[in-house]
């Protein structure tokens, strides 16, 4: 089921997606010699959101993110400190876009597709990076899992999303970087287009439902989706 005009509702995940998290590996080369230690970082961050959604607990991501940092650390033997845990949240709250975000978000809604985001991250409207990019004007509502106290891909957050606009999820697609995304959305009823970032792959698992587009960037899922229907 599709809304009015015949077009699903686009909901698009924030880090790595839309936002450019590899602008932190500086931080991460001052404080562990190697800008890498950042994707460790990342995979332990989504590792520990979502065990705390399993295990019926909540923090906050950017709390569970400076803890995670501290925890990384200590695996490596080095003590993180105050300064660094407030420098990561600095350099989240600056991250940029990737360079195709803006003319592919642009052109979905100028084609009258209507736009969405749906984040792990809480609203934080002092150090909002998309409203510094100047793109939080293209969604028409902006969504944090903070409201359910789950993490994607939790079923709880995409139905959240379907429950506030009043649609059906089948109305929907989940626009993600990350598997795992899409992986919950599909699973929640939604459509899904999955973007190959580097880095990022679909899981070709027998039985497991694949993303209904796939693409390395933003502007070939834009394509994808106007082929369809535009």
């Amino acid at each position: 089921m599709l809304i009015a005009n015949g077009k699903p509702v686009l909901v698009f995940d924030v880090n790595e997606t839309l936002l450019d998290i590899d602008a932190l590996m500086p931080l991460f080369e001052g404080i562990f010699g190697r800008g890498n230690a950042m994707r460790e970082w990342f995979a332990q961050l989504v590792l520990y959101s979502q065990a705390l959604s399993l295990a019926g607990r909540y923090a906050p991501f950017n709390v569970l993110g400076g803890a995670v940092l501290r925890m990384v650390g200590a695996t490596h033997d080095l003590t993180i400190s105050d300064d660094d845990v407030f420098a990561l949240g600095a350099g989240i709250a600056a991250l940029p876009l990737h360079t195709d975000v803006a003319n592919a978000l642009a052109r979905l809604q100028d084609a009258n597709f209507r736009l969405f985001t749906l984040t792990n991250s809480p609203a934080d409207h002092q150090a909002d990076p998309l409203r510094r990019a100047g793109v939080a004007g293209l969604f028409e509502r902006r969504f944090t899992v903070d409201a359910v106290r789950r993490f994607k891909p939790a079923h709880e957050t995409y139905a959240m999303v379907a429950r506030e606009l009043d649609l059906p999820a089948a109305s929907m697609c989940m626009i993600a970087a990350h598997v795992w995304d899409t992986i919950g959305a599909q699973s929640a009823g939604c459509m899904a287009a999955l973007v190959t970032r580097p880095g990022n792959a679909a899981l070709p698992l027998t039985g497991l439902a694949q993303p209904d587009f796939v693409g390395p960037d933003l502007p070939s899922i834009a394509e994808q989706l106007l082929e369809r229907w535009d």
